[in-house]
């Protein structure tokens, strides 16, 4: 990835991110609520026991919730990056189309695992957009992480230009 498109997809995380007035740390459940009332429906984090080798998470989007189904058997912390990753397909509007045609119940857990794990099949993006996410995850895992609690505060601009070429985290809202 160029470093113009990562640019561009870091001031979209920030715009995104203020927009929804998140400090650091966050946690990622946090953020998610905060995106499910910005987007006016709830986002539901939905822990599965997916197939490996096969997709880590989807997101699945419905009129009056999205879901976000998440591999559970995995770490805290894959698990995070994971649903940061379908997070970023909705920060930088990405539309599965092959969705659209399946019928969702609002009771999503009295989906059968066959009908959940056909959908996720379904669930496919182009490398690019891919990519897209997987940066936007990565770019919001990095904030939402550090609390810049280890950094020494500014005592001089030459400390905070090395601290700002470092990525110092909280120079990044």
């Amino acid at each position: 990835m160029d470093w113009l498109k990562e640019r561009r997809l870091r001031a979209l995380c920030k715009r995104e991110l203020r927009a929804l007035g998140v400090r650091s740390p966050l946690p990622v459940e946090e953020l998610c609520r905060l995106l499910g009332e910005s987007r006016g429906r709830p986002l539901r984090l939905m822990p599965y026991p997916l197939e490996v080798p096969g997709p880590y998470g989807a997101w699945v989007s419905t009129p009056t919730a999205d879901y976000v189904f998440f591999q559970q058997e995995t770490t805290k912390t894959h698990q995070d990056h994971i649903i940061l990753h379908e997070v970023g397909h909705m920060l930088a509007r990405h539309h599965n189309e092959s969705c659209d045609d399946l019928v969702w119940s609002e009771q999503t857990l009295d989906l059968s695992p066959k009908t959940i794990d056909r959908a996720l099949r379904r669930t496919l993006y182009d490398d690019t957009q891919e990519r897209e996410a997987e940066t936007i995850a990565t770019i919001i895992m990095e904030w939402t992480v550090c609390d810049g609690t280890a950094a020494p505060p500014a005592c001089d601009a030459a400390l905070t230009d090395v601290r700002s070429a470092l990525g110092d985290s909280r120079g990044l809202l």
